[in-house]
């Protein structure tokens, strides 16, 4: 039996595949995140690791479980980017995600991202908690039907799907572009013939070099001055302060982000801008979506540790 660094809390149950297959998990009491040194620590100590995307396995880390017995780091998270892959599997050393288990939820909250900046629903709130609501008026907080629009969908993997199924509910034109053609109705070659047509862009895309800063002022100034832009990917894919001027120019109408370069620091600047709505990176978080990415991230060192190739391998 294995010693397997838990980084985190779970939600209740998530670790039951270690527990049923005896393996010894090392957690701290609290749940505050591990430093880079602990991290090194658990992993020359540890067989196996369960981390979150806020956790950096970097080289120094990976390098440290070589040293020791590190065989295996599972993210419960479908994106790796905190994770150095290459390093890891030149060193031997396995690395498993979270992917299926998460679509529909963060498919959700991307559809909620999209009615939401549409309909400016959180200047709206806004102006009613603040107590600027003078009552009904036939022309105030006017905004954009979401029935009928046309979406656009930069990456077309599982989420991106599950979003195009909820808008089929909308009665909306759904477009996709992706590194290599799909053969599939709506799909555009170009991005930037897909940010001139859409009415609402939404943001599926894993963060890699070329992603990085992939929507930036450019991009952005393609779009309708009526469109919105999405992001549930990873934060940096968008160029934050080239979308606050955007937003304040009116180049676009508003925008919904569920996740932010630099997290858990937000730009200043995002939280003055106009027509935005800003969640603290809760795509996925209900109990139950949470609760099977953890048993997958478990059962995935599990998989590893008895000699097998999980599925869910990187």
């Amino acid at each position: 039996m294995g010693r397997v660094l838990v980084t985190r809390r779970l939600t209740p149950g998530g670790t039951d595949p270690l527990l049923h297959a005896g393996h010894e998990i090392v957690a701290r009491d609290d749940d505050v995140p591990l430093t880079a040194d602990e991290l090194a620590t658990g992993a020359a100590e540890c067989d196996g690791i369960v981390c979150l995307l806020t956790d950096r396995i970097d080289a120094e880390v990976l390098k440290a479980g070589q040293s020791g017995r590190l065989r295996v780091v599972a993210n419960a998270a479908v994106g790796y980017d905190n994770i150095d892959v290459a390093t890891a599997h030149a060193l031997g050393i396995a690395v498993c995600n979270t992917p299926g288990v998460l679509d529909a939820t963060t498919a959700d909250l991307a559809f909620l991202l999209i009615l939401a900046a549409t309909r400016s629903t959180t200047e709206a709130e806004d102006d009613l908690r603040r107590g600027r609501w003078d009552g009904w008026g036939f022309t105030t907080h006017l905004s954009h039907d979401v029935h009928g629009a046309t979406l656009g969908l930069v990456g077309y993997g599982r989420i991106a799907r599950a979003v195009a199924q909820r808008a089929a509910g909308f009665d909306m034109e759904v477009l996709h572009t992706s590194r290599t053609d799909t053969g599939l109705p709506g799909y555009v070659a170009e991005l930037d013939e897909l940010l001139a047509r859409a009415d609402i862009v939404s943001l599926h895309v894993p963060l890699t070099e070329s992603t990085h800063h992939l929507i930036g002022a450019a991009e952005l100034a393609l779009m309708k001055s009526t469109a919105v832009l999405v992001n549930t990917a990873r934060g940096p894919v968008v160029d934050e302060n080239a979308l606050v001027d955007a937003l304040e120019s009116g180049t676009i109408h508003g925008a919904g982000l569920d996740v932010f370069d630099g997290e858990p620091a937000v730009n200043p600047r995002l939280l003055r801008a106009p027509r935005i709505t800003l969640l603290p990176h809760i795509g996925s978080a209900t109990v139950a979506t949470r609760t099977r990415m953890a048993r997958l991230a478990s059962q995935g060192v599990c998989d590893v540790l008895a000699g097998t190739t999980p599925p869910n391998a990187v």
